[in-house]
């Protein structure tokens, strides 16, 4: 993280503050420990001075918001105690208020900004400039904003990517901590997808743009960081609504101190006692300033999407961290999730008198149009490389497979159910992983096993949540025996198996309707082919992020990386965020609503007041900043 700074506004402040400190310790030194008796006007006109350098800005801010008929908010609460104080010769107590204000203002403005550190490091991503190669070979500096798809760019070693696209020529190592929170750099040459954002560690590379630069990862990611604090929580539309009824109860119940009370004295023969009771009722207004409240909760909100974002945890809004809390089920997708995605085939069982390498030819060659993961494993494992003059009437049948023709004969390469709805009888069933079946003129003709791979911290991962007291359920359009043997390796609670895309879905909202109260449901798939599902689910979140625009666009909680392990992090995170919020609640408020009561009957004094203002919200605010910190 970034050294932070005071701006030149907070310097001005902390000027201001040291300046006023002065000017009353001295006056109080002299008052209180020496024998010095100054002249009463030279004393009150220190004072005003005082006042006035470290107040002027509430006063005017008071001002402003009576005339424009928004009375009832801090500066007002400050402005009427501490005029009032004054004006009843309490000299001391008005300019300590007004002073301590500004240091717990100081103070928190200081802590917001250490908390935007983290958003700040990650904005600083976004790149100045791209080194345009021009056509008779010299390079331009320009706005990438400007660089048109296709364009080739030079990126130097030291400089980010700044926009997404293909390593034409070079070879280098990238930096892709600011993206996914980890220190591992990634080799990258020729042919190569880079992700803008990324740093050139090394070797001079020339990269082929795929997107312009509004489309790129980097603008994608800025663009969800910058609109997270729009996304509020809970808490936080409960402290906007309590703020705003809150204030004018205060002031209303401050006016009534102030007068009724006397007013009683007068009716019953007694002395008004008009000053005691309007000093009782400016330390009640100073006490009922919510700025703890108002200020801890939102920056707790920060605090954690900061924290998340520096581990490569983008959180779309404080709505979503909040939700996470409450999570009690996690459904994964498998491919992709749970497993690394890379597909190798293991086994082939031919049958009806074909060859192994016939087999995984025709499969192949059938599968020539498709980009799914499994389709590219049996084109690579073929010997021989698949050809579209010799396949025509490619049909993709989703959630089933593939027909086509191949050397004039009728392929069908998919599931179970394929073969089950063409009429095929299958022998036998082989193997563990996912099961290529293949028909020939609707003759069985085998099957192809091609097996997945665990991520490396999937068990681990699967570990962790189930200790946290998850409940943990794997969806797949994998085989029975396929999703069996998955879930027993990584003990995920529950499996739901031969799922089509759509069954998903299904299968979601029937667990929607079992949560109860305040139980939510998480979705975490790769966001490839996810999306209705990331949706549905009360919180989606996608796991590998970078470079991918479908799972920025549909999860509300995006992985940047591969790392399962993340989402426990991520709930981690959560709750102890969600456990931030709620102390400096219940600490402000019942600080607050007891130093009340006392202040009403006499008991608290300014000074108190103080304490339950400044002090409280110096507390809350050093404790909202503990979520920048959660492990």
């Amino acid at each position: 993280m970034g050294r932070f700074k005071l701006s030149g506004k907070q310097k001005k402040n902390l000027y201001r503050v040291i300046a006023a400190f002065i000017i009353v310790a001295t006056l109080m030194i002299l008052e209180h420990l020496t024998d010095i008796e100054l002249p009463w006007y030279l004393s009150l006109a220190l004072y005003l001075i005082a006042y006035f350098i470290v107040g002027y800005d509430v006063l005017k801010k008071a001002v402003k918001g009576i005339i424009k008929g928004q009375v009832f908010d801090e500066n007002f609460l400050m402005a009427v105690a501490t005029v009032g104080a004054m004006a009843l010769g309490e000299y001391e107590e008005g300019v300590a208020v007004m002073l301590f204000y500004q240091i717990g203002e100081l103070f928190q403005s200081i802590a917001v900004g250490k908390s935007r550190q983290s958003i700040v490091d990650l904005m600083d991503i976004r790149p100045d400039s791209a080194n345009l190669l021009l056509e008779d070979g010299t390079v331009e500096e320009t706005d990438p904003d400007d660089v048109e798809i296709g364009s080739i760019i030079v990126v130097n070693p030291g400089e980010k990517v700044p926009i997404d696209g293909v390593i034409v020529e070079g070879r280098t190592s990238l930096d892709t901590s600011a993206l996914t929170g980890e220190s591992v750099p990634r080799t990258a040459g020729e042919g190569d997808e880079v992700i803008s954002g990324c740093i050139n560690n090394s070797g001079m590379i020339k990269v082929r743009t795929t997107k312009e630069f509004g489309e790129s990862t980097v603008s994608k990611i800025l663009e969800l960081v910058e609109n997270s604090s729009m996304k509020k929580a809970k808490a936080e539309n409960f402290i906007s609504k309590f703020a705003r009824f809150y204030t004018p109860i205060v002031c209303y119940s401050a006016l009534a101190l102030a007068v009724i009370p006397p007013a009683a004295r007068i009716i019953f023969g007694y002395s008004p006692m008009w000053g005691t009771w309007i000093m009782r009722a400016l330390t009640f207004l100073v006490i009922s300033c919510p700025c703890a409240v108002v200020i801890s909760v939102p920056l707790s909100f920060f605090g954690g999407i900061g924290c998340a974002s520096a581990r490569g945890i983008l959180i779309k809004g404080s709505n979503y961290l909040e939700a996470l809390a409450d999570a009690k089920t996690i459904v994964f997708d498998k491919t992709g999730t749970l497993t690394k995605g890379v597909f190798e085939v293991t086994d082939i069982f031919p049958e009806n008198g074909f060859a192994k390498d016939e087999l995984l030819r025709l499969a192949a060659f059938a599968e020539i149009s498709s980009s799914h993961p499994i389709s590219l494993s049996l084109k690579e494992a073929c010997s021989e490389e698949p050809s579209l003059e010799r396949v025509t009437e490619i049909e993709e049948i989703a959630g089933h497979g593939v027909s086509a023709i191949v050397d004039g004969r009728r392929v069908l390469a998919g599931n179970r159910k394929l073969m089950d709805r063409s009429n095929v009888m299958i022998t036998e069933e082989y193997g563990n992983g996912t099961v290529v079946y293949v028909a020939v003129d609707g003759l069985y003709a085998g099957c192809i096993v091609i097996s997945d791979v665990l991520k490396e911290n999937t068990v681990e991962a699967i570990k962790k949540l189930k200790s946290d007291g998850i409940r943990t359920i794997m969806l797949t359009g994998d085989s029975e025996k396929a999703a069996k043997k998955v879930a027993g390796d990584i003990g995920i609670d529950t499996y739901l198996s031969e799922l089509l895309p759509g069954d998903k879905v299904a299968e979601v909202e029937k667990l929607l309707e079992n949560e109860k109260g305040s139980e939510k449901l998480v979705f975490c798939g790769d966001g490839i082919n996810d999306a209705p599902v990331l949706m549905r689910a009360d919180i989606g979140i996608a796991m590998g992020g970078l470079g991918s625009d479908a799972a920025i666009e549909a999860a509300d909680i995006v992985l940047m990386d591969d790392d399962p392990l993340k989402i426990s992090l991520a709930k981690r995170i959560s709750a102890k965020t969600l456990s931030i919020v709620r102390q400096n609640i219940t600490f402000a408020i019942g600080v607050k609503v007891l130093c009340l009561i006392l202040g009403a009957f006499g008991i608290a004094n300014m000074w108190i007041a103080i304490f339950a203002d400044v002090g409280v919200m110096v507390i809350a605010v050093l404790n909202a900043t503990r979520a920048l910190k959660i492990k």
